[in-house]
């Protein structure tokens, strides 16, 4: 069974959090860089910069969504969780973007990178930092079903591969004395780094498009129908869409034509209630028909309303 989601106040805290990790770590990454002139630690403190931007951006959605249905949103507002997601996606291929540019520059321009030592140990620290609040931001976007914050754990993540395959670089440069080793770097983590940005617009775009609900939440959903499923008893015309946390169903149950209002009307309600049991935060809409009429046959496809 699904765990519900958090009150706005707790998950934002988590966004707060996010935040002062990320002024923390971009200040010890520019501090690396400034002490070693490499491009691949420079690369690593844009990278930092853009989490500020994407930490406060998942703070003020997190705000949004939790916002009450109002008469233009009757739904809610969940869904503003999905304009995080693609921000923070557009701002990792803009990091990336620049990275590129950057090491480009230093393949023409070669420059020495100096006191690595105390830069790779710099480095390091706001690696675990980081690595810590991005576990912390993808246990909590899962299990509270959040977006913004399971966007901006994703993001951090990143970072730390990002920060991984910096610090291999610069190594590289300390050991072998070979500088064409810290462009190189910076633009293999300019490759993750484009990668990881797509994947985020794309699932941002899934939700605001009204995707399906996930595989395990599916499972859920077949699983509750079956058990109410009999020669009496049948459903079709089964939708579902998520806006963020929230998760929204319809389907058709049909009926003996026979039965009473108040009898379909208990089994709507136990249905639903198990729904609720299995799946947190579900909105569920149901429609009742009579089985023996080849009519209600004719509403279970896409597209056609009953």
């Amino acid at each position: 069974m699904a765990q519900a989601p958090l009150s706005a106040r707790s998950l934002t805290s988590y966004a707060w959090l996010s935040i002062g990790a990320a002024f923390a770590t971009m200040a010890l990454k520019l501090v690396a860089w400034l002490m070693t002139g490499s491009v691949g630690l420079l690369s690593d403190a844009l990278e930092s910069l853009v989490n500020v931007g994407g930490a406060t951006m998942a703070l003020l959605m997190l705000h949004w969504a939790a916002a009450p249905p109002d008469e233009e949103h009757a739904y809610g507002h969940n869904k503003a969780e999905y304009f995080s997601s693609g921000f923070e996606g557009t701002l990792i291929l803009a990091a990336a973007i620049a990275i590129s540019w950057t090491a480009i520059q230093r393949f023409v321009h070669p420059q020495p990178v100096e006191q690595i030592g105390i830069g790779l140990v710099v480095s390091t620290i706001a690696t675990v930092l980081n690595f810590v609040m991005a576990r912390m931001l993808l246990r909590a976007g899962r299990t509270h079903s959040s977006v913004a914050l399971e966007a901006d754990g994703h993001h951090l993540m990143t970072d730390v591969w990002t920060s991984l395959g910096v610090l291999v670089g610069v190594g590289l440069v300390w050991i072998t004395g070979r500088s064409i080793f810290d462009p190189l770097t910076a633009l293999a983590v300019a490759i993750n780094t484009m990668w990881t940005g797509w994947r985020l617009l794309r699932e941002a775009t899934a939700g605001l498009m009204d995707a399906a609900w996930p595989e395990d939440e599916q499972r859920a959903l077949t699983e509750v129908l079956a058990e109410f499923k009999s020669p009496d008893v049948n459903f079709h015309a089964v939708r579902t869409r998520r806006a963020g946390a929230r998760r929204f169903v319809s389907f058709h149950v049909l009926v003996p034509g026979a039965w009473t209002v108040q009898k379909g009307h208990e089994l709507l309600e136990r249905v639903e209630d198990r729904l609720a049991q299995r799946v947190s935060n579900v909105t569920v809409l149901t429609h009742l028909e009579p089985i023996e009429d080849p009519a209600s046959y004719a509403d279970s496809g896409l597209g056609r309303h009953g």
